[in-house]
């Protein structure tokens, strides 16, 4: 079962002189296996109708095996585009924040680069997946747990909609 919270983030980014911020991004996409994740209802070009609802065409629909082995090594690859770019190794990461889609995915990809669970931040058990809000929630509540400290090397990966992934590889 797909599990979808409600929340909102944003991140605020900065220019700085002093080698904090931001050190790589990567995005990726490929749209080629759309209808492993897709909803054919929505939109200006499908309105709701009781029809619509009734059949279930606003349903999101997943093959979730399929998901699976495309997100986890696609997330590994952009994790090792970022930590290669800036001269790092998962050795260097101070903690690691995934899109909160499924704990499944995070922990295969948290193993996959040898990076250990208490360096992973998890929230969704309690907000499910808030979609591109999770990572800027995560991070939020990372800080205000304490579980930041200035100069640490922070990673963060995604997979989702359209088959997009990225990684971004920050310095705090």
């Amino acid at each position: 079962c797909v599990l979808f919270g409600d929340g909102a983030g944003a991140t605020v980014v900065t220019g700085s002189r002093d080698g904090d911020g931001l050190l790589s991004t990567c995005l990726r996409a490929d749209g080629a296996a759309w209808d492993a994740l897709t909803m054919v209802g929505g939109g200006t070009m499908h309105p709701p109708t009781h029809e619509m609802v009734e059949n279930k065409v606003w349903a999101v629909k997943m093959q979730g095996n399929r998901v699976f082995k495309m997100a986890v090594p696609a997330m590994e690859e952009v994790a090792w585009w970022v930590l290669t770019d800036a001269g790092m190794t998962p050795d260097d990461v101070d903690l690691m924040i995934p899109h909160q889609a499924n704990i499944r995915i995070m922990d295969a990809v948290a193993q996959r680069l040898g990076i250990e669970k208490e360096k992973v931040v998890v929230n969704v058990d309690r907000y499910g997946n808030m979609s591109t809000a999770t990572i800027p929630v995560a991070l939020a509540e990372a800080n205000r747990e304490g579980r930041l400290k200035k100069g640490d090397l922070v990673l963060m990966v995604s997979f989702g909609g359209g088959f997009t992934w990225g990684g971004a590889l920050m310095k705090w």
